[in-house]
C-alpha cells in the first residue's frame, strides 16, 4: 500500500501539472511531502527512538546550512525560497530541514548491501542524494520551490556532496536498518518527477 501511494502522489502530481492544473497541485506540496515522511516512518520503520533522534539531528543540521545559505549566501551559493513548501523558520521551509534527513536515511538505505566499508558507502549515498538534487535544481524554480537565478553555482553540488557524505558516516555508524524497498521507491518516485518536469518543464 505505501509502494502505491508514493507512485499515486507523485504521478497524480506530475499528471495534473502537465494537464494545465499547475497552481493547483503545485500549492498541495507540502501534502505530498507530508504524505511521504508518513509513509516512510510507518513502512521504514522509524521505530526506535535512536532513529528518530538521527533523524532530528540530520533534521538539524539541514536546516542550519540551509539558513547559512538562504539568509547569507554561504555554501551553495546565493538562492531564495519561494512559496511553495510550507511554512518557514527564518526564511527557511521546514520540510528542507524534513528532506536533508529523510533523503539520508533513503540513499543509505540503498547502499547499505554491496560492502562492509562505510566511507565507500557514505560516498555512494552522496552520489544519489547529488544526483536526485541536480535535477530537482532544474526543476525547482518551475514550483517557486527555491531559485538561484539563471544558474546554479557548482559549489552548490560541492557542498550537498560533503554534507551528504557526513551524515551518511554518522548514519552507516549508527548502524541504524530500514526496508530497502519502500526506500527504493520514495527515491525513484522524486527522480522520475523531477527529471520529468527537468526536460518537460510545465
Amino acid at each position: 500500500m505505501g509502494i502505491f501511494l508514493i507512485w499515486l502522489f507523485h504521478l497524480s502530481g506530475a499528471i495534473g501539472i502537465t494537464w494545465g492544473y499547475k497552481d493547483w497541485f503545485i500549492e498541495k506540496t507540502w501534502l505530498n511531502l507530508m504524505a511521504c515522511v508518513l509513509i516512510f516512518a510507518f513502512c521504514y520503520p522509524m521505530n526506535t527512538s535512536r532513529k528518530w533522534l538521527i533523524f532530528g539531528l540530520f533534521f538539524g543540521i539541514g536546516m542550519f546550512v540551509e539558513w547559512l545559505g538562504a539568509n547569507f549566501s554561504l555554501l551553495f551559493g546565493s538562492y531564495d525560497y519561494g512559496n511553495n513548501l510550507g511554512p518557514k523558520i527564518d526564511g527557511v521551509p521546514l520540510f528542507i530541514g524534513i528532506n536533508w534527513a529523510l533523503l539520508t536515511f533513503i540513499t543509505a538505505a540503498l547502499v547499505t548491501k554491496p560492502g562492509p566499508y562505510g566511507s565507500l558507502r557514505a560516498l555512494g549515498g552522496a552520489a544519489l542524494m547529488v544526483f536526485l538534487d541536480f535535477f530537482m535544481e532544474k526543476s525547482a524554480p518551475i514550483f517557486d520551490f527555491w531559485s538561484f537565478g539563471p544558474h546554479v553555482p557548482l559549489e552548490n553540488y560541492i557542498t550537498w556532496f560533503v554534507i551528504a557524505f557526513v551524515l551518511h558516516l554518522i548514519l552507516f555508524r549508527s548502524r541504524l536498518k530500514g526496508n530497502r524497498i519502500i526506500c527504493l521507491h520514495l527515491y525513484l518516485a522524486q527522480l522520475a518527477f523531477f527529471a520529468y518536469f527537468t526536460f518537460f518543464p510545465a
